[in-house]
């Protein structure tokens, strides 16, 4: 099983909301509607009428990529900031509102974007509208706040990194795996730039980036479209547009040869991260290809079935856990992971070893046609049950948006896998599971110690980020 920093935070949403299933949507051009607001906000609106529910989120295009050494975790410690309150809303109003009228709210930043979430019984719609419009533009950012929350996110750094072996290693691996890209740095940041941050970077960071023309407004649930884009245009029609930073292309220059990162810590278990150099869907050169790493993530890692865990975990036994994962919805290219942890008796190398034997056999040798049309049915079936809850589909539009591909993408996910070939699925491990774009980060243990702690305030249940996808207040 991957680290939790491995799973992209904005599932940790999505386990408490469960929705009624339903037959797979396939028309999804025709379900959404997308409205352009005079000072750019994008808004997208699609109905889902199976529940008298709404969900309200707002997307800004800044995340941890857009940062730079010396205000590493910046976007994160400004999406604390948002529920600190406006002069209308003081803090601790936004939370307390929502709650009493008996809904949901949280946000999470990402590598590449921030988002602001609310769960809410229909009717409740204008009221969640116009606090969203009102913390867009008209935060105070009382310093005493700033104060108190810094501290509340080093502690969630030590808890949930430093404290949490697998989560350094994972930190620690794409600190080595990228040197010029972006994605080198922890969404949440290095402690060293949490504790030089001040009250003035952050108001200079949501002046920068908190613009209607730099966010999209998502609307899933029993909704009219045209009703929303109304009561958008009337709590948001208001802003002015800002004029947003250029961003400078970031692309990682090209790996020549294996790199390894040793972490040391206090665990119970070595673990063994490999990372290979991959694709993303917005700026790979052959569409095909993100799919094709997809469909081989499958194959490894696709349930008790898949390679991994049949012949890792429980044929060889030589592992206790193995996984695999990749994410093509990233601004920049990513990576195609693989973990895993020895079963007793066994040792770390023992599982890397077999890790590249899985490798070596997809590079030399074809799937079979029963095991690709299992795990085809199988990625299918995963992103046609996450279309059974409001909050998934809100998801899915808000992210594709927000990282430049659009939302008409997800139309195109499912027929794009049944698409792949086996042939796809060797050339791509041919291309991109080789040694010269590996790395390897293993966690050593060291003795445990005992160390007093507890959560955070306002840490929500942590779930991958194949992109980490990111940190939720």
């Amino acid at each position: 099983m991957m680290p939790k920093t491995f799973v992209p935070a904005i599932l940790a949403a999505l386990l408490s909301i469960v929705a009624a299933p339903v037959p797979a949507q396939t028309d999804l051009k025709s379900q959404v509607h997308e409205y352009e607001l005079q000072n750019g906000l994008k808004v997208l609106v699609k109905s889902d009428r199976r529940a008298p529910v709404v969900v309200v989120q707002v997307w800004y295009r800044v995340g941890s990529a857009d940062e730079h050494s010396g205000i590493t975790g910046i976007s994160h410690v400004l999406e604390h900031m948002m529920f600190k309150g406006t002069e209308r809303y003081p803090a601790g109003q936004f939370s307390r509102i929502i709650a009493e009228i008996g809904g949901q709210e949280n946000a999470f930043t990402s590598r590449d974007y921030t988002a602001y979430f609310e769960l809410l019984e229909k009717s409740r719609l204008e009221i969640a509208l116009e606090l969203e419009a009102d913390r867009m533009r008209n935060l105070t950012l009382p310093k005493d706040e700033f104060l108190k929350e810094i501290e509340v996110v080093k502690e969630e750094r030590r808890l949930r990194t430093e404290d949490d072996p697998q989560s350094l290693t994972y930190e620690q691996l794409n600190a080595t795996a990228f040197n010029h890209s972006p994605y080198h740095h922890p969404i949440i940041g290095w402690m060293s730039d949490l504790e030089s941050l001040t009250i003035g970077d952050v108001r200079r960071w949501y002046e920068l980036w908190y613009a209607p023309n730099n966010a999209t407004l998502v609307v899933v649930g029993d909704v009219e479209p045209d009703a929303v884009y109304k009561l958008a245009k009337k709590y948001f029609g208001g802003f002015e547009p800002k004029a947003l930073p250029e961003r400078q292309p970031r692309p990682e220059a090209p790996q020549r040869g294996e790199r390894r990162a040793v972490v040391k810590a206090p665990a119970e278990l070595p673990y063994l991260m490999l990372a290979y150099k991959a694709p993303s869907l917005y700026l790979s050169k052959r569409e095909w290809e993100p799919y094709a790493l997809t469909v081989l993530s499958g194959v490894l890692d696709a349930g008790r079935s898949s390679r991994l865990s049949e012949r890792l975990v429980r044929e060889q036994e030589v592992a206790a856990s193995a996984g695999a994962g990749y994410d093509m919805y990233t601004r920049y290219d990513g990576l195609f992971l693989l973990d895993g942890t020895p079963a007793t008796g066994r040792t770390v190398a023992e599982v890397e070893q077999a890790l590249y034997e899985q490798i070596d056999e997809l590079r030399n040798n074809l799937v079979s046609p029963a095991e690709l049309e299992r795990i085809k049915t199988q990625v299918v079936a995963s992103e046609v049950y996450a279309r059974d809850s409001v909050m998934t589909q809100a998801m899915r539009l808000g992210a594709l948006e927000t990282v430049g591909l659009g939302w008409e993408t997800a139309q195109e996910y499912v027929e794009r896998i049944k698409a792949v070939t086996a042939e796809q699925v060797r050339e791509v491990a041919r291309k991109y599971l080789v040694e010269e774009h590996k790395t390897v980060a293993l966690l050593e243990p060291i003795a445990i110690a005992t160390i007093a702690g507890g959560e955070p305030r306002g840490s929500p249940p942590q779930a991958p980020g194949p992109q980490t996808p990111g940190d939720m207040r």
